[in-house]
């Protein structure tokens, strides 16, 4: 299994949106193991996040745009597959506009922009996702199909049909990401009719482009413009293709099939993927024997209800990293108060679970020392989702420095794969007994 990825240093990338004309610049961030790649609107009076995630799309026309409540990210497919050609799992990416700078109309700024960044990997293996079994989508004429087949890469075959227009025509690609080299693709640019660039134009969009600007295909071919290689406008269906697959946030293994498929088609599949992917999960046992369960939890914490937050422990590696769970049932006393009809954990509770379980780590150390740890500091705190009654709680932490009398640990509480807290937490260890 090969390892995540992520960019040594931050980069940024300047230009105009494609439809809006804005100028805008985007900033490529490193981003933290399981992140995935987020947005982040920095233009706003508070900054929005959005997880380049399928449950985050709005239904557009001839583009992928990611939504959270009223903010959105227009144009977002040329950075994702940006990324995942280059195999980046975890980014933040910030955007100081609604649009993403269109540059040339391809993926390649951005390509080169992630290159120059310089890509590191990092201490966390991918999790990614098989096709086991074939699943095809259909609109109109068009179809796109997922199969079982390579379980390093994924081929991509692409078949475009516009077998009526003579300066297109149909033409055939293939192209296995992860093994094929992304460079070859990421120069296609984006195009459309001549039709539909005038009515996009009447409609108020893409205004501040002239056919010199972008790819727009007449009876004959390009209008004032020209390909920059045989095959470029099928690469580019390919390109886009992959910037969708990359909202199932993970890289996908096996065979897919497109033809003349776009995005509303693309974003049908990586849905049904999706779903794939959580009925398999939840297939398989939530957990093994615990490594510690409740009756060795409570020999070893102090903490009784109703402030006890960890039910079992699943994972623990001596002294160096612990997984426990801790399950949100509707019971949970504080959601009388927090908040009534609309029952959210309290931040502060999570980072107390997170405590807890750092706290059983360390004391594999302390069980027979006659030390317990104390809580002294939590530092780059950062709370990233809401939790949920019928929520599980995943809550990991990896012990930094453990010291005679310090202990520091790092910690990360997830649902359903997603952060939902994080922060580094500092203990003092002292006696029991203070005589």
């Amino acid at each position: 299994m090969s390892q995540q990825k992520t960019i040594k240093q931050s980069v940024e990338v300047t230009g105009r949106g494609l439809f809006s004309g804005v100028q805008s610049t985007l900033r490529f961030c490193p981003g933290p193991v399981d992140s995935g790649i987020v947005f982040l609107r920095t233009d706003l009076s508070e900054p929005a996040r959005i997880s380049a995630n399928i449950a985050n799309v709005a239904k557009r026309d001839r583009t992928t745009c990611l939504v959270n409540g009223p903010v959105s990210v227009e144009t977002v497919e040329h950075v994702l597959a940006g990324a995942a050609g280059l195999g980046i799992d975890n980014l933040l990416i910030e955007i100081n506009a609604a649009e993403i700078p269109s540059t040339d109309g391809s993926a390649q700024p951005f390509v080169e922009a992630l290159q120059e960044a310089g890509i590191q990997q990092q201490q966390a293996a991918q999790d990614e996702f098989i096709i086991t079994e074939q699943i095809t989508v259909t609109q109109g004429g068009a179809t796109l199909t997922a199969e079982p087949g390579s379980s390093t890469d994924l081929d991509i075959l692409y078949d475009m049909d516009y077998s009526d227009i003579p300066g297109i025509g149909r033409q055939l690609f293939a192209f296995r990401l992860g093994s094929d080299d992304f460079n070859t693709l990421a120069p296609a640019r984006t195009f459309c009719l001549e039709a539909e660039a005038v009515a996009m134009q009447a409609n108020g969009l893409a205004r501040h482009l002239s056919a010199s600007d972008v790819l727009v295909i007449g009876e004959n071919g390009p209008i004032d413009n020209q390909l920059r290689f045989k095959d470029e406008l099928v690469c580019h269906k390919i390109v886009d293709l992959i910037g969708d697959l990359a909202l199932m946030g993970k890289p996908i293994r096996g065979r897919i099939v497109a033809y003349k498929s776009g995005h509303r088609l693309n974003q049908k599949l990586v849905g049904k993927l999706t779903n794939l992917a959580t009925a398999s999960k939840m297939d398989k046992p939530a957990i093994n024997e615990p490594e510690m369960d409740i009756r060795k939890i409570m020999r070893l914490l102090r903490h009784r209800y109703p402030f006890l937050m960890v039910d079992r422990i699943i994972e623990i590696e001596t002294d160096r990293r612990a997984v426990g769970i801790k399950n949100v049932t509707i019971n949970e006393p504080f959601f009388q108060g927090h908040f009534p009809g609309i029952p959210v954990m309290p931040g502060v509770l999570i980072l107390e679970a997170l405590a807890q379980v750092s706290g059983l780590l360390v004391a594999q150390s302390l069980e027979h020392t006659g030390k317990v740890g104390y809580l002294a500091s939590m530092d780059r705190v950062k709370l990233r989702r809401p939790v949920h009654p019928g929520d599980q709680l995943i809550l990991e932490s990896q012990v930094r420095h453990l010291r005679p009398r310090s202990a520091h640990c790092q910690c990360v509480a997830k649902v359903a794969g997603e952060i939902a807290a994080e922060a580094e937490i500092k203990f003092v260890l002292v006696d029991t007994d203070p005589a």
